[in-house]
């Protein structure tokens, strides 16, 4: 039985530290809101579950160091799905309690809770990806093509955040209960899900990646987040007349439609016009480290057909 690879320890501290870092402050604000007896019960409660979570983590955080210098990436998807698990419950917490409590109006709280979430979401995304240790990656433009493939992952968490950072930032009139409760859950699935299927496409191709074949994170996000939280932020523009929508993010989704379809149809032509024998193309440039020079083989392959490149919007 082949010994598990040695934990890459600067790797497991850092993830550690964002992801406690986080949940200490979102107890912050959960001990901050409640007053009197409630307060120590809340405290309590929050210390209680910190453990049992410090308990987890400290297993799965070893293991997603162990993995980070191979091609899989199992365990940083659970570790994904844990912290944002229990992260969003709390934030639900915290948005209910300024919902009840329409007439405190700190701004500044509300704006650093949004500042927070965006930093310590997007961060732990890239430390689980973990591209600068992946050394089976030997060609730079490929590792610069993956850069910019993660780069719009991030742009897409962005975007979800941006959009649940509505319901708990001061506003004039409030949403529809309904309305409130299904984007709160909409985001709270996304951020599940979709950096999870951005992860299990570096894990699937293992050290034969090939930047241009990932598509199946922005078919998804092209529908999810591009195409639907146009309309939602269109109607909370026209129908709740909500003056804090983003037309940045509103005409960043625009231009990534087009990007994106743009992306499709050359990917379709190439996969039309390939060879048959375009399926298994050899990765000269994902050669890892430790491979020996073997003696030349009796069977030539001739007429090798190299690779297409993906031109235009790959990158998208």
């Amino acid at each position: 039985m082949v010994p598990p690879p040695p934990a890459n320890k600067p790797h497991v501290c850092l993830s550690t530290i964002i992801i406690m870092s986080s949940m200490a402050l979102m107890d912050a604000y959960l001990v901050e809101q409640n007053q009197g007896p409630r307060k120590i019960g809340i405290c309590i409660m929050v210390m209680v579950g910190d453990i049992c979570f410090l308990i987890i983590l400290r297993y799965v955080a070893v293991w997603v160091g162990a993995e980070v210098r191979t091609a899989k990436r199992g365990y940083a998807m659970i570790l994904w799905f844990l912290y944002i698990f229990v992260l969003e419950i709390k934030v639900y917490f915290i948005y209910q309690n300024y919902k009840a409590d329409r007439k405190s109006l700190d701004t500044i709280a509300r704006k650093a809770l949004t500042l927070l979430l965006s930093i310590c979401i997007p961060a732990l995304y890239i430390i689980l990806v973990a591209i600068d240790h992946m050394e089976y990656v030997r060609a730079f433009k490929k590792k610069e093509e993956i850069r910019n493939r993660l780069f719009w992952v991030v742009v897409d968490l962005l975007d979800i955040l941006d959009i649940q950072a509505n319901l708990w930032e001061p506003q004039k009139k409030g949403l529809p209960l309904w309305a409130e409760g299904l984007m709160f859950f909409y985001c709270y699935i996304l951020l599940l899900i979709l950096p999870c299927v951005s992860l299990s496409e570096i894990s699937m191709q293992g050290i034969n990646i090939v930047p241009h074949k990932m598509m199946l994170y922005p078919i998804l996000s092209l529908v999810t987040i591009n195409i639907i939280t146009i309309f939602i932020r269109g109607g909370n523009m026209i129908f709740y007349r909500d003056v804090r929508v983003s037309g940045i993010l509103m005409g960043k989704n625009v231009l990534a439609i087009i990007l994106k379809t743009c992306s499709f149809v050359q990917y379709r032509k190439q996969l039309q016009n390939a060879p048959p024998a375009f399926g298994i193309e050899l990765q000269k440039n994902s050669v890892p480290h430790n491979q020996t020079l073997q003696a030349p083989s009796p069977v030539v392959i001739q007429n090798q057909t190299p690779m297409p490149e993906v031109t235009g919007c790959e990158h998208t």
